[in-house]
C-alpha cells in the first residue's frame, strides 16, 4: 500500500473519534485512553481518516485491517477492464480464407472490448492506387466481422497504407 497508516503510539493528534472493535462509535476521547482500551482487548488503534477534526480511529487488528485494505485493492484491480488496441495488417492480396480468419479474430477483440486498429499494408506501386479501390479492400474484410462495430477512426492514409480503428457498438 503507498498511504502510511498510524497504528497506536504513531498517530500524532491529542484526541480521536474512537470506533469500536463492533463497529461501534465510542465517541471522541483522548488518543493515550483509546490506546489503553485497545490494548485492553489485544487489539490495535489503527487511524483510519486523519484529515477529519478529530481523526478517525478504529480499534481492530492490525493484520486483519491490512488483509481487508488489499482484498479493496484486488477487487477495485480485478472490475477496471484496460481497453487495449489490438493491430491485424491485411495486404491487398490477401485471400478470402486469411481474411475470414482475420475477420474472426477481430470479431473476438471487439467482444471482449478492445479496440482493433485495422491497417491495410501497402507495398510499392499499391500506394499510388486509386483511394476509392483502397476503400473496397477494407471494406471485404468489414462485411466478414460478425460482432456489432462501429468505425471510431478512419479510413486514413498513412505513409505504410491505409489504417481504420473499430470499437464496439455501445
Amino acid at each position: 500500500m503507498s498511504i502510511f497508516i498510524r497504528i497506536n503510539n504513531q498517530i500524532r493528534s491529542r484526541e480521536v473519534r474512537v470506533v469500536g472493535p463492533d463497529g461501534k462509535n465510542l465517541g471522541i476521547m483522548l488518543t493515550v485512553d483509546a490506546i489503553k482500551k485497545a490494548k485492553e482487548v489485544n487489539l490495535d488503534l489503527i487511524e483510519i481518516s486523519s484529515t477529519n477534526n478529530p481523526p478517525i480511529a478504529k480499534i481492530t487488528d492490525y493484520g486483519k485491517f491490512q488483509y481487508e485494505q488489499k482484498k479493496k485493492t484486488n477487487a477495485s484491480k480485478l472490475k477496471t477492464h484496460k481497453t487495449e488496441t489490438k493491430v491485424i495488417q491485411i495486404k491487398i492480396g490477401t485471400g478470402e480464407h486469411d481474411l475470414n480468419l482475420k475477420a474472426k479474430r477481430i470479431s473476438e477483440w471487439i467482444k471482449e472490448g478492445n479496440r482493433v486498429k485495422l491497417d491495410l499494408f501497402l507495398i510499392g506501386r499499391s500506394k499510388y492506387m486509386e483511394f476509392n479501390f483502397l476503400k473496397e479492400r477494407l471494406e471485404r474484410i468489414l462485411k466478414l466481422i460478425s460482432e456489432e462495430y462501429k468505425i471510431a477512426d478512419g479510413p486514413k492514409k498513412g505513409p505504410k497504407g491505409l489504417t481504420l480503428i473499430l470499437e464496439k457498438q455501445k
